[in-house]
């Protein structure tokens, strides 16, 4: 496993597994669990979910998976913006650590900015942490006038991650937002690397692949695994697919690779608003 390390001196999974729209359906549940646990098994222990992804089932769901294994997973979470007030995002952050049946989140995270000013949000989330209840926080889908925002806010400078949509197909913020979090040592939590599935269906991607030798989601994943400050999050509820996306780790590109890849997917030469899904 190749790891990233945080602000605070933490190494954590570079690569991680994802879980939106799991736990949504019983039918699914059992290899859901299964692929979750494998993870484990083969070093995938950072977990990324959200309260919002499917109202707690995730949650649920993850805290079932990680029943007697607990110290073996790094957790991720995320509240609601209409939640992150001083006293909402710490009642939403207990109710998080009941479904996932923790005492502890290893990283909270502001899941988009809504109507609660910074200061409150991070006020809870240093409250949390001084009481043991997160580890780490961090925000998700900021972008840079809303870092730039909230550094200047107490505990502002203390984020340990940005999560954004980050992919081959979404390089965007690559233009202003990942310089200014590169100054600042901030890594970036790439969420839907493959973007949901749909750059395995480029036709693009799927020739530099196949005349590779690896598959589509293998040289998405390992495009954005080759830098030192990236963390992956691909969700997939199969093993076999699990399996498959970590054999990303053993694919290492090429300069020529990288560069046929910035023909294939441009990389922004203007900014852009931050991608969100």
């Amino acid at each position: 496993m190749k790891y990233v390390t945080l602000p605070g001196g933490e190494r954590v999974p570079a690569l991680g597994m994802g879980t939106w729209n799991i736990g949504d359906a019983r039918s699914t549940r059992a290899e859901e669990i299964a692929t979750l646990r494998l993870g484990l098994d083969l070093g995938v222990r950072l977990m990324d979910t959200a309260e919002m992804y499917g109202e707690g089932l995730a949650e649920s769901l993850i805290g079932e998976a990680l029943a007697g294994r607990r110290d073996d997973a790094f957790l991720v979470s995320k509240v609601y913006p209409h939640n992150a007030s001083r006293k909402g995002a710490v009642a939403a952050c207990e109710r998080s650590l009941r479904r996932l049946g923790t005492d502890r989140i290893d990283l909270y995270l502001l899941h988009w900015r809504g109507d609660t000013p910074f200061e409150e949000t991070m006020e809870a989330f240093l409250a949390l942490r001084q009481a043991g209840k997160i580890r780490h926080f961090g925000v998700s889908n900021l972008d840079l006038a809303d870092m730039e925002e909230l550094a200047e806010v107490p505990g502002g400078d203390q984020v340990a991650v940005n999560q954004l949509l980050y992919n081959l197909g979404r390089r965007g913020m690559e233009f202003d937002l990942l310089p200014w979090l590169r100054e600042r040592n901030v890594p970036v939590m790439a969420y839907s690397p493959i973007e949901q599935a749909r750059l395995l269906r480029n036709a693009s991607l799927q020739r530099f692949a196949h005349a590779h030798g690896m598959t589509p989601a293998q040289a998405a994943l390992a495009w954005l695994l080759r830098t030192d400050d990236v963390i992956a999050i691909p969700k997939t509820s199969h093993r076999d697919r699990l399996r498959e996306n970590l054999g990303a780790l053993d694919v290492t590109l090429t300069p020529a690779q990288l560069a046929e890849l910035d023909q294939l997917f441009p990389p922004p030469h203007k900014a852009h608003p931050l991608a969100m899904l």
